[in-house]
């Protein structure tokens, strides 16, 4: 995430003095549309920026998260619809993430990768941090994080909840930023983004975020896993393929065809006469406990998340004295990562 420049009014950066007169007070409107302008390319109308603005800005970071995760699920929901390889609809997934971003929040992982591991004093390493180049550990960092999202979300996407995992994985990057500006938390230069929202998130905000965020996590992952087994009230579930072309769904929703299914689950099912041509799967050959791990691993892979970004944020505290803008990217790249890994591991 990009510096701004230094603000004039550490009350009211950039806008210390409008051309008619003083500014306005910050609304929880202004914070949203921070919010949107911060975190990602979509088009907002610019509104007054204050330290306020930018905790209500940090404090609805995940609620740009889950847009911007809905937009990449819907980019990736498409392309398996399109019958390409997981492999290939992760990669265009993550790029998705990237455009919508301006590859920000990635910049900011190399310029931190740099910074630290330069083994500077904390003055010279926030120097390196500025440059527009990329060094070593930036490129290695960079490399390796793109490569554990894929992987990671090719998993999840084998697995059959790749969206829900990817929208997990936005919102607990979005929200790593709620919690790395809390009032504790200080800015490592006087100016710039990170002076701006640094210690602005107060602690019953964070917590409703957080609250709110694993709860709506868990409910669009729960809807999708509905979607997708659509059990019937007859206590079976129902699959409307033909005999000819059966799809079988395993408890990780792993899709089974023709020769594909094992002799036990073929040996199950039965041709139901009503509705004609569906597919009746016994209650106990397909528990709905198995589908449903989903529903756990995601609100936890949230967590795990903002775990790996706390850690990492510590670390930047300790060694550039606060956080920066830089820092800030660095942390939604490292929770999303986390978040997608630990997805796939439950």
């Amino acid at each position: 995430m990009p510096e701004t420049p230094p603000p004039e009014n550490p009350e009211n950066p950039g806008n210390a003095e409008a051309p008619d007169g003083p500014s306005r007070p910050s609304t929880l409107a202004d914070g949203f549309r921070l919010a949107i302008g911060t975190l990602s390319v979509l088009p907002v109308r610019p509104g007054t920026v204050d330290r306020r603005a930018g905790g209500r800005a940090m404090a609805l970071a995940p609620l740009v998260g889950a847009v911007l995760g809905g937009i990449a699920a819907a980019v990736l929901t498409a392309a398996l619809w399109l019958e390409i390889s997981p492999l290939l609809s992760s990669a265009l997934a993550v790029g998705t993430l990237a455009l919508l971003t301006r590859a920000l929040h990635l910049d900011g992982l190399a310029d931190l990768a740099d910074g630290l591991g330069s083994g500077r004093p904390a003055e010279r390493a926030l120097d390196i941090m500025k440059r527009s180049d990329i060094g070593p550990f930036g490129v290695v960092t960079l490399v390796l994080t793109l490569l554990v999202q894929t992987a990671a979300l090719t998993e999840a996407v084998s697995a059959g909840f790749g969206p829900p995992a990817l929208v997990a994985a936005c919102v607990a990057g979005r929200l790593a930023l709620t919690w790395a500006c809390r009032e504790h938390v200080p800015g490592a230069r006087p100016g710039g983004l990170g002076a701006t929202v640094a210690g602005t998130v107060r602690r019953g905000p964070a917590l409703a975020a957080t609250a709110l965020s694993l709860t709506g996590v868990a409910a669009v992952t729960f809807l999708f896993c509905f979607w997708i087994l659509g059990p019937s009230s007859s206590g079976h579930h129902y699959l409307s393929h033909s005999p000819e072309d059966a799809v079988l769904y395993d408890g990780s929703y792993a899709p089974l065809r023709g020769a594909e299914m094992s002799e036990a689950y073929a040996g199950a099912l039965e041709i139901s006469s009503f509705p004609e041509g569906v597919l009746r799967l016994p209650q106990d050959l397909l528990s709905p406990l198995p589908a449903l791990l989903p529903v756990v691993a995601c609100p936890l892979a949230v967590v795990a998340g903002l775990l790996a970004a706390s850690a990492l944020r510590r670390r930047a505290v300790r060694r550039l004295g606060g956080i920066t803008g830089d820092v800030l990217g660095a942390l939604v790249e490292t929770a999303t990562a986390a978040a997608l890994v630990v997805c796939v591991m439950v």
